[in-house]
């Protein structure tokens, strides 16, 4: 078993981060002079899963994709967002109200395609896939009805060739429609520990989070606050052991439920990524 994957109850934990191309990663991480495109073959050589950030910004190519998988063993996973032609839409950092989740608008079916044909190049290395929405004020959507509307038809016309799991940063649209929507799609809720949203602990006291047979956590933690510490992320500047205590009791009682989960640490939770999630993992072990 990989260092960084866990058994817990009846279940796996599979661990890695968000992304694997910060610069400050050289020396602590990666060997000091290591080229960029080296990172990822690095990264396997600890972690067995990482979540591809780069796809939110930009839908990856078959040149790119087939790097990643050049680059990687077998068993190796890779998870990827959706882009933000499809998710966000805006030209700016509003959301357009009427492209998100649209079929119908330019662009958002065809990068919808384009995306999941190329991260099927990736055959079983292709891990699941995030539709990671930004908070959406009353002009977007005034309120998650109509939101509900439209992502209950999206994933609807999704194949069922890949696993998908949704993330919402709207805090008051964590409700049991919502997750009753994603249970009818087999579509996981993506567990977030952001700054702004309730921790997914305190949602599971009210709801039942896990709405398919595995879970998708995500550390995000607070931008604003990490990046007035550091922008280079070589380090952790915050001391997050209760949350993370807290992370490990909470998976611990998942996987009694679920067969596996997916767990993902990234630079702005604490400020270096690597040694979270290896913090977590340590933890969940012991736990």
């Amino acid at each position: 078993m990989n260092v960084h994957q866990a058994k817990s109850g009846n279940g796996r934990l599979r661990f890695g981060t968000s992304s694997w191309s910060s610069k400050g990663w050289v020396g602590p991480f990666y060997p000091e002079g290591m080229a960029a495109k080296d990172f990822l073959g690095h990264y396997a050589k600890e972690f067995d899963v990482v979540e591809a950030d780069v796809t939110y910004y930009r839908v990856p190519d078959e040149k790119l994709v087939r790097g990643w998988d050049e680059r990687t063993p077998d068993g190796f996973v890779i998870c990827a967002k959706f882009p933000r032609s499809v998710v966000h839409c805006g030209e700016d950092r509003v959301p357009h109200p009427d492209k998100v989740l649209n079929p119908e608008a330019e662009g958002v079916w065809a990068d919808t395609d384009e995306f999941l044909r190329c991260m099927a190049l990736l055959g079983p290395k292709c891990g699941p896939l995030v539709l990671q929405f930004p908070y959406f004020n009353r002009q977007v959507f005034p309120s998650r009805f109509p939101f509900l509307e439209r992502l209950d038809a999206y994933l609807e016309k999704l194949p069922k060739d890949f696993r998908y799991a949704v993330e919402v940063r709207n805090k008051w649209w964590l409700k049991l429609d919502l997750l009753e929507l994603l249970r009818k799609h087999d579509v996981a809720l993506v567990l977030t520990d952001i700054s702004y949203m309730p921790h997914p602990a305190s949602v599971a006291r009210e709801l039942d989070v896990l709405t398919t047979d595995f879970t998708y956590v995500r550390l995000i933690g607070d931008r604003q606050a990490i990046e007035r510490r550091t922008k280079t992320f070589d380090r952790i500047v915050v001391d997050k052991e209760i949350s993370l205590k807290r992370w490990a009791l909470l998976l611990d009682g998942y996987l009694g439920r679920v067969p596996l989960a997916w767990v993902f640490a990234n630079n702005h939770f604490a400020g270096h990524a690597p040694a979270t999630i290896r913090t977590l993992a340590s933890m969940v072990s012991r736990e």
